[in-house]
Parts: C-alpha cells; structure tokens; sequence
C-alpha cells in the first residue's frame, strides 16, 4: 500500500500483522530505482519479523513530486526527503540505504540521528571516482549503457542482469524491472563523486552493518571494504552475489543477516 500521509513522496509501507517491535525500518533505494525494489521481497519480510517497515521514493523516483525535474535534486534534497519521512514515523528508524541510498543515508546522519545504519553495497563516504575509473577501463560497456541509461535512453536487457546480478534471474522478472528503471539525476550523481560527500566528523553514527556483494560491478567489494574501514567495522561480503542484494536469488540470506544484527543491537 501507498502511506498518503507521506504528502509529496511515495512511501510503501507494510505493518507488522501482530505485536510490532518500537523501532522502524526506513528503506532508502540506489539510483535508477524507486521503493519497488524493497517490495519485492524485504518489506513483507521485515513487517513478518515484526518491523514497521517503510520503503521511499525519493523526490523524482517512482510516483514522488518532481518527476517533471529531476536533475534539480541533489542529494541533500534526498536527505530531505528522509527527514519528512522519518519525523512522520513513530520513533527513530533503522536506515536501510543501498547504493545511492546509503550515501544518502550518510549524509542524513550528520544532521540527524538514527536508530541504526544499514549499508548495502552503498557508495562510500569517499564518492563514486574510484568506482567509476575502475568501471571505465574494465566494464567500459557497461559504464557507457549506465550515461545512456542516466539520461533516459533505452539500454539493452542484459545491461540489468550485468549491472545487477551475480546469480540466475527469471527473464519475467528482469524484463519487469527493466520497465521500472528510470534515468538519474545528474545532479546527486555529480553530489555522490565529488561535491557533497559525508564529512564523517558531523555524524552522530549508530549502530552499523556494512554489506557487500563479491561480483558487484558497480560497487566493488573493494569500496565496500573502504567503507568499513572508515566507520571503523569490518564489511560482510556476500559470495555468488551481485550489486542488487534484496532482488538477487538468495535476498533472504541477506535480509536473515540484518534482521540477526538488528536483534543484537535490540533494533
């Protein structure tokens, strides 16, 4: 279902069917999505762990305002975007960010706190460069289907599987979700690689999980590991996996590992 009461942004929430847990879960989607992605499988897993579980289409993304002008948003209008939404919930949420979203998830915490931190094969808080340069001299296809995809060109099919996937995919699924990418901003793309990257020494840094995927092309495990280090945790890379860990094969293995490290934390 849609949460109306998000105003301007779209919100797929699912509440948990019996006794929930106080803390929420905000799910904070990469670049060339929107909430979909966390529909798949992660919001009805988490609502049945007991989470109240929330997914945002930031501004531009899925049926949010300002699809009309997307490359006006950077990412702190995304951050803004959080920061509506989670003075909306009932306390503090866990943040869920993949990709583009875990840049935007860091940055909102050097303004805001956080129940929690999840990053899934997120941008680091040093930018894009280092990733970009490496797609460019060894996937230089790959990097050249993403600028045309950036600027709402067609890309071919298998352009999803390569950027997104390690493990078998159904032809169903990925033509369906090829149908719901959408171009980026040119703007927060430019944010996340040189200009307005995380200054780690405003954060107010909760608990943190750091994940990964070994054959992710677009988010090294290398990048990965960086991040890590810089938070001061060390990073779990999952194998046989690609950069889309909540749409991959085995999702469930990494939904069980955050849904294992939020009760830890008592989350």
């Amino acid at each position: 279902m849609t949460a109306s009461r998000f105003g301007g942004l779209e919100v797929i929430a699912r509440e948990p069917t019996e006794a929930a847990r106080p803390t929420p879960l905000l799910f904070v989607h990469g670049a060339y999505a929107a909430a979909w992605c966390w529909e798949e499988h992660f919001l009805d897993f988490f609502a049945a762990a007991g989470y109240p579980s929330y997914a945002v289409s930031l501004s531009g993304h899925g049926t949010s305002r300002g699809r009309d002008r997307l490359d006006s948003f950077g990412i702190d209008h995304y951050v803004d975007d959080l920061r509506e939404v989670a003075a909306a919930l009932q306390a503090a949420p866990v943040l869920v960010g993949h990709s583009m979203g875990g840049m935007v998830a860091q940055k909102y915490l050097e303004q805001a706190s956080g129940a929690g931190l999840v990053l899934m094969c997120s941008v680091p808080p040093q930018g894009l460069w280092a990733a970009a340069m490496g797609m460019a001299f060894q996937r230089p296809g790959l990097m050249r289907d993403l600028n045309r995809l950036l600027g709402g060109g067609q890309v071919a099919l298998e352009t999803l599987r390569e950027a997104m996937f390690a493990q078998t995919v159904a032809q169903e699924d990925l033509a369906r979700w090829y149908r719901r990418m959408q171009p980026e901003s040119h703007r927060a793309i430019w944010d996340m690689t040189l200009f307005n990257l995380p200054r780690l020494g405003r954060m107010e840094l909760p608990p943190l999980l750091v994940l990964g995927a070994a054959h992710d092309h677009l988010i090294p495990a290398s990048q990965v590991e960086m991040t890590a280090r810089s938070y001061g945790v060390t990073a779990e890379i999952f194998p046989d996996m690609g950069h889309g860990l909540m749409l991959e094969r085995d999702w469930r293995k990494v939904a069980a590992r955050i849904r294992d490290w939020l009760g830890t934390h008592d989350l």
